[in-house]
């Protein structure tokens, strides 16, 4: 098979030299052949494709690493997995768009209802919690972390809303800012001393009675952080609306904190998803 240079191999995929080094250093596009001596590389003509398929998963802003990943794939499963990214994209792109939406008519003084928001009782719960600061993009590396921590070892469960699990945000993790976030288990009271000492990696604390101001998202894997922003930015307005000072919402570490409740509901299956609500604590 007929072989090129890189810059003729460069020049024929429209990709740059640079591009082509940093593809072979992490494993997604190498030469055909490294010359001993010179150190040039060699590329052959099949492999034209491959570099296209690369520049194309990367136009649509596909992380090199995801690339990678995709490239070992079969054609039907790299075909499953892209449009589920494609789905989560558009789900991104729908809550950006609302968020925006949202950000103006704040700015502009219009008040605009974005979520409907109800009220609950809570009662004073144990808990087990794993607390840790997270950065952008490790928020559900550490929940799927915490869930293996807990799951198949048995837990005794509170039926309803106030034993699902939850998340709170002790504060925003972006490209900024690392939270903490706080995952935690409701358990029963009697138990909870007890079930605490199987699992030296968490902590036990007692949450107190409280109210909460809280919007549905729905299903938990079809939410975009973008929607939380929205659901914040609709509790805000809804204590506004009933004359709620800022300072009753529990926005700081001291207090309660804003949370994230996950419920899963029957029948459950490798494809069901919790249902997904954005709770604020208020006085």
């Amino acid at each position: 098979m007929e072989e090129m240079s890189i810059g003729e191999f460069a020049r024929r995929s429209r990709l740059s030299p640079k591009a082509l080094r940093l593809y072979d250093g992490l494993g997604l596009l190498s030469p055909a052949r490294v010359d001993e001596l010179s150190g040039y590389r060699y590329y052959e003509d099949g492999q034209l494709e491959q570099s296209r398929l690369i520049a194309t998963l990367r136009q649509v802003g596909i992380p090199l690493t995801t690339v990678k990943d995709l490239l070992a794939l079969a054609p039907a499963e790299m075909v499953k997995q892209l449009t589920a990214l494609w789905q989560e994209a558009e789900t991104r792109h729908t809550g950006h768009r609302e968020l925006v939406s949202a950000l103006v008519d704040r700015i502009t003084g219009r008040n605009t209802v974005m979520y409907e928001v109800a009220t609950r009782e809570m009662p004073q719960r144990s808990l087990l919690c794993l607390k840790r600061n997270v950065d952008e993009g490790g928020e559900w590396a550490f929940g799927k972390e915490f869930i293996a921590i807990i799951r198949g070892k048995g837990l005794p469960r509170i039926e309803g809303r106030e034993g699902a699990l939850f998340c709170i945000w002790w504060g925003r993790v972006s490209a900024d800012s690392d939270g903490p976030l706080e995952w935690c288990m409701p358990v029963p009271d009697e138990q909870a001393e007890e079930l605490a000492a199987q699992f030296p990696e968490l902590t036990l604390r007692v949450e107190p009675v409280h109210r909460e101001a809280y919007v549905d998202l729905g299903r938990g894997d079809q939410i975009d952080t973008s929607q939380w922003q929205l659901a914040d930015e609709a509790l805000r307005s809804w204590a506004e609306a009933r004359g709620i000072d800022p300072k009753q919402l529990s926005l700081k570490p001291e207090d309660l904190g804003v949370r994230l409740t996950y419920l899963a509901t029957p029948p459950i299956t490798e494809t069901s998803a919790p249902d997904c609500d954005f709770a604020v604590p208020f006085a």
